[in-house]
């Protein structure tokens, strides 16, 4: 059974999360609420707008949060998409799925805007993958997209 809510968190709240709450907004629609947070909120990242603006998704009124603003009775399922760095924790029994998906932002230089945006694109595709995948396996198959 398809959970009611789930919570997306990763350090900034900025890219992974952000997408993977967009991605769930589009693939479940109104059957499932949606969150992210993070444990320290920065911004939501230009490059993750871009690339789901690509795919019909608007990430410009998204604002990153705390988790500590979340009331964890409120959530069926907490997915952590940290990979190289320590992700939140939010207590409570709740249901939890670990999804280490690098971080697509990056401060090295010697990246161009292609390959940060190529970085991006395969973060959310990851993330896409795994959401159809979990909604497979909870019987309630995704609202196919283009993507």
């Amino acid at each position: 059974m398809m959970p009611k809510s789930i919570l997306f968190l990763c350090v900034a709240n900025s890219a992974r999360s952000q997408m993977a709450e967009g991605l769930s907004r589009k693939l479940f629609g109104e059957h499932v609420r949606v969150e992210s947070a993070g444990s320290s909120p920065s911004r939501v990242h230009p490059f993750a707008i871009e690339v789901m603006r690509e795919i019909g998704i608007d990430l410009t009124t998204h604002v990153s949060k705390s988790v500590d603003t979340i009331d964890p009775a409120s959530v069926d399922l907490v997915v952590t998409l940290c990979a190289e760095e320590v992700c939140p924790v939010i207590l409570g029994k709740i249901e939890r799925l670990h999804w280490p998906i690098p971080d697509p932002a990056s401060t090295d230089p010697t990246l161009s805007r292609e390959q940060m945006l190529a970085r991006f694109r395969a973060a959310r595709g990851e993330i896409q993958a795994r959401l159809e995948g979990l909604a497979e396996r909870q019987g309630k198959g995704p609202r196919r997209s283009s993507t």
